[in-house]
């Protein structure tokens, strides 16, 4: 019975983390996949700026609520902290590597900042002001709610003193990190220097 719990709730994560909101929408809104226009990633981001905000508004409270959705579900099933934190991996793995746009995905934050609101609620609002803060200050949105990710490790440690939670909160970004490398070295082409890379005049700036 433990293992067909662990197996369902890594499957549940996974099928969660494969449902492309943001492919559903670009489809329905505008007739186009939206991994061949734009950045040609499969989020919010690319959402906001080729559909229009409130589709990508509604594409990123989506993707956070799938990370979040993933962890109540291995919860529900009454399996381990372990077991809970797999299957966000498994729910960044789906939003990656969906099962069902032949495994071409997104890269997966926004799911990762549901799967760390919900291990670490009072990180929500330390981590929604440090976004803020930095998008006001480089107009970038995706680096800014990037470096956001920071402040999770600090807050698994000093506010729920849980290494487990400190290591996963670093862990649980490597693969959107990886997978926005080719962007990073594609915006550094287009943009001609690290500062305009880095730094925006305004949100509608994008390289």
């Amino acid at each position: 019975m433990d293992i067909l719990r662990i197996i369902g709730a890594l499957l549940i994560a996974y099928l969660i983390g494969s449902f492309p909101t943001a492919y559903i929408v670009a489809r329905l809104r505008k007739g186009v996949d939206i991994r061949e226009v734009g950045s040609h990633n499969l989020g919010a981001m690319n959402v906001f700026y080729k559909v229009g905000f409130f589709w990508g508004l509604m594409v990123l409270f989506t993707d956070i609520g799938k990370g979040s959705l993933a962890i109540a579900m291995a919860h529900f099933l009454d399996t381990s902290l372990v077991v809970q934190m797999l299957a966000g991996v498994a729910v960044v793995l789906g939003h990656g590597f969906p099962i069902f746009l032949k495994f071409r995905g997104g890269r997966g934050g926004a799911a990762c900042i549901g799967i760390l609101c919900y291990f670490m609620p009072w990180g929500t609002p330390i981590y929604l002001g440090l976004f803020l803060l930095i998008m006001w200050i480089i107009r970038f949105p995706t680096l800014a709610y990037s470096l956001a990710f920071v402040c999770f490790p600090v807050i698994a440690t000093y506010i729920y003193h849980s290494w487990e939670l400190t290591v996963y909160s670093v862990g649980i970004v490597i693969v959107p990190l990886l997978k926005y490398i080719p962007r990073i070295i594609e915006m550094r082409r287009t943009g001609g220097s690290w500062r305009h890379v880095l730094y925006r005049k305004n949100l509608k700036d994008r390289l």
